[in-house]
Order: C-alpha cells, then structure tokens, then sequence
C-alpha cells in the first residue's frame, strides 16, 4: 500500500490551519494512548487473580485446613489484588465475621482507587478535547466573521466566510477524533477492573466460612503471627 506524500502534506497543513489550539489536542492524544497501553498491562487478569493463587485458597473453602501462615505465603508468592485483600484477611484471624468482611470492604476500596487513578487522564481527555475543539472553533469563527465584515467592497463576502468556517471547525473535528476513542478505552477499562474484583469476591466468599469457624479461637496471637512471619521475609 503506497503512502500519497500529497495527502501526508495536506493533513499537515491542515492541522497548522487548525492554530495553536491543536497542539493540547494532540498532547492529549498522546496521553490517552500512553495510559490506556498502560492499564491494559497492568489490569491483566494475573494482577487480579493469579490461577495458581486461586486453585489453593479453592481448597481451603472446599474443606482443607487452613492455616493462617501457610496462606500469607501464598500471598507472598503471588502478589496480586487477590493476594493483598487475603493479607488484610489474615490480620483479623478469630475476630468476628462482621469484622474480617470490613476489613475487606476497605482494603478493595483501597485497590479499587489506586487502580481506577491512572484512568482518570483518560477520562480528563473525554471531558477536555472536545471543549478545546470547541473553543479552537469558536475562536476561528469569530476570526472568519472578523474578517468576511471588513472585506473591501466588492469582494466575495460568502466564499470568505466559507472558508473561514471551514478552516474553523478543524478543531472540534480533531477533538472529537480524540475523545470518542478515549471514551471507548475508559469504559473498557474500568470495565475490567470492576470484572477483577468479582473475581476477587468470589473466592474471597469462598475462605469466609473457614474465617468463620476460626472466630474466638487465635485471636490477636494468630494474626500477630502471621504479620510478624511477613515482616520476617521482608528483612534483609
């Protein structure tokens, strides 16, 4: 497929005849493109749930013993929301039930907001493109009226204003071109993430009978355990 070097130079000129409005249009398009490639990265189902990670904590709400420590290791080797959500679990081992099903509430709340942060440019871009389209337009119309009104007599009034028109909706042309796809992209993600973290409550669903049936029993001693395991693997 040949590439016209004469269309490549009209859209540049084109986008020149657009003013200085185009230049944030196009920086915004740049940061709609380089966060959403990032948040597909990052919201990759392993960040989630890892399989390996779900296929042991699987067991323990199928029936086998569960062990405080043994879990924070799992977490430890498979770091993930799901493995983060677990740990918070894990520090209110043989507390009661109201109070292991807060702590989870507030610890997805928590990854919830960290994760949904690098979407809020994307978003931004939704909301700011299509305004500075729109400003560009409404700047160059009042040029082209500007003009068309102190034209010499005799000259052709409606095709100058045409082409100030036309010269004048570029803007709003290209941000719109930037906030439909960023719209697009927004939704998709945060699709994903609220897709992540039913995976997430649903085996987490699965480990609260075991919390359950540990309550009273343990106590502060368990999940002191278990933190202070964890701070052990963290020391040089």
């Amino acid at each position: 497929m040949s590439i016209n070097v004469g269309s490549l130079k009209t859209l540049w000129e084109l986008f020149l005849a657009g003013g200085p409005l185009m230049w944030p249009i196009t920086v915004m398009s740049f940061l709609v493109v380089a966060f959403g490639l990032e948040r597909l990265v990052a919201l990759r189902r392993g960040r989630f749930v890892p399989a390996s990670l779900v296929l042991k904590l699987r067991l323990i709400g199928d029936g086998s013993a569960f062990d405080p420590r043994q879990v924070a290791g799992w977490c430890d080797a498979h770091p993930s929301v799901l493995a983060t959500v677990v740990r918070a679990m894990l520090t209110r081992v043989g507390r009661p039930l109201p109070e292991v099903e807060h702590v989870v509430e507030t610890t997805c709340n928590r990854e919830a907001s960290r994760l949904f942060a690098n979407i809020r440019p994307i978003s931004l871009a939704v909301t700011i493109t299509p305004l500075l389209g729109l400003l560009g337009t409404v700047q160059g119309m009042i040029i082209a009226f500007y003009t068309t009104a102190n034209l010499q007599a005799g000259a052709n009034r409606a095709a100058e204003l045409a082409s100030g028109i036309y010269l004048a909706l570029i803007t709003t042309f290209a941000g719109l071109c930037v906030a439909i796809p960023a719209a697009i992209v927004a939704h998709y993600l945060e699709g994903r993430i609220l897709a992540g973290f039913r995976r997430v409550d649903d085996v987490v669903a699965g480990l609260l009978p075991a919390m359950e049936s540990l309550e009273g029993r343990g106590g502060r001693g368990t999940a002191a355990q278990g933190r202070d395991q964890g701070a052990a693997r963290g020391a040089p």
